[in-house]
């Protein structure tokens, strides 16, 4: 166990938390470890790359650790130095600069990328996605000379992205092939609510709506949707899903699908080699959020620490903000033939609630505008505990039900 030696491909939200856990472990069996980062710089909150973007806060407060704190735990950070090819016989990595690094253990954490629609146009200058650090800074030089934005995407990444641009002077449309925004996390009431509080704010918005091509000879100048409508703009962001990073998995030899093949500890095809978040599919499942990243982050400080532990996917609440509004949700969204629903809104306030119940046990919940009862609810989700007794004040929240 003397001198083993932790590669580390990718330094993401999930890739920073797995060297937290391990570090504060005791049991830690590692003297070196090297991080292999593509970026330029050292993990950060990419959720609040919005905020970077809308002016609200800068690339130095989003980090999530400082230099010192490597330096203190003896891991090497290697930025703007990206994999190339992994060595799964000799167990060593190569690197962009021509680097060979030796390991016993190797922890792939490569991320996704945003997907490609395969529009005609996709490689027009002017036509980027927004991922990452470099992504940021080229949407705010492009806010600074230019007026006009498409956002094609409705998620949340897409309106985080028409708020930022907005918030930088631009005039912003957002396209939406779902018939409400946020169609994953809201139902078409709390979507119609969003959608109404974003035009408020002057983001221009058409759901049902699918883009054709992107027109232009060297630069984009206009989105063609299916219906033969015209949208001129200066800028067009992709924001239409993720692709797994898994190709220099694959080109080793690791087993892959859509993403990089794991089991239940994270452990890939090839001895001594595991990967985490978005590049990882454990089953038929690839993993979009942070939260069930930062799950198997845990169970993998753990699987490398010599514990037994193994991740299994759950339920996972989503607590966003957009445009300043509160939004949370867990579970089913929209009702099925077996759920019953308690609503409650307040008109005047553009508040929203709407519980989804099978067998008087909560299956589904959607808060919009009014948030704080959002983990009570969750916890109620996750326990399956029976409501029978609350389904009066059930809308209300925690405070009326444990009255």
């Amino acid at each position: 166990m003397d001198n083993r030696k932790l590669v580390v491909i990718g330094h993401g939200m999930v890739a920073q938390r797995l060297l937290e856990r391990l570090v504060a472990e005791p049991a830690n069996p590692y003297t070196e470890i090297d991080v292999l980062n593509a970026e330029a710089v050292p993990a950060y909150n990419r959720i609040l790359l919005s905020s970077v973007l809308a002016g609200d806060a800068s690339m130095a407060g989003i980090a999530l650790q400082s230099s010192d704190w490597f330096r203190e735990h003896g891991i090497r950070l290697h930025s703007s130095e990206p994999a190339t090819a992994i060595d799964t016989e000799a167990k060593t990595v190569m690197t962009a600069s021509g680097k060979v690094m030796q390991y016993d253990d190797l922890v792939l954490a490569t991320g996704s990328r945003a997907a490609s629609l395969k529009l005609p146009g996709e490689t027009l200058e002017g036509v980027v996605s927004f991922r990452n650090v470099d992504d940021t800074e080229k949407l705010l030089e492009m806010s600074r000379n230019h007026r006009r934005a498409v956002v094609i995407g409705g998620g949340f990444l897409g309106l985080e992205a028409a708020e930022g641009l907005r918030q930088q002077g631009m005039s912003v449309t957002v396209i939406h092939r779902g018939e409400h925004l946020l169609n994953r996390q809201l139902d078409p009431t709390a979507g119609k609510l969003l959608e109404d509080a974003l035009v408020t704010r002057g983001i221009h918005v058409a759901t049902h709506s699918s883009p054709l091509s992107l027109l232009g000879q060297s630069r984009v100048r206009a989105v063609e949707l299916t219906d033969e409508t015209l949208i001129s703009t200066d800028l067009v962001v992709l924001a239409t899903g993720i692709t797994p990073n898994r190709e220099i998995a694959e080109q080793s030899g690791i087993e892959c699908d859509r993403g990089i093949l794991v089991d239940s500890q994270l452990r890939t095809s090839q001895p001594s080699v595991f990967a985490v978040g978005e590049c990882c599919q454990l089953g038929k499942q690839t993993f979009g959020l942070v939260e069930p990243g930062y799950q198997q982050a845990d169970t993998l400080a753990q699987v490398l620490c010599h514990n037994d532990s193994h991740f299994k996917p759950g339920e996972v609440a989503t607590r966003l903000k957009i445009s300043g509004i509160p939004i949370f949700s867990c579970g089913h969204p929209v009702p099925g033939p077996d759920t019953e629903s308690v609503i409650w809104q307040d008109h005047d306030t553009a508040r929203y609630c709407h519980l989804l119940l099978r067998n008087n046990r909560l299956a589904g919940a959607v808060l919009f505008g009014e948030t704080q009862d959002g983990p009570w609810y969750f916890d109620q989700l996750q326990q399956q505990r029976d409501l029978s007794a609350h389904r009066q004040q059930l809308a209300f929240g925690a405070a009326y039900c444990t009255a």
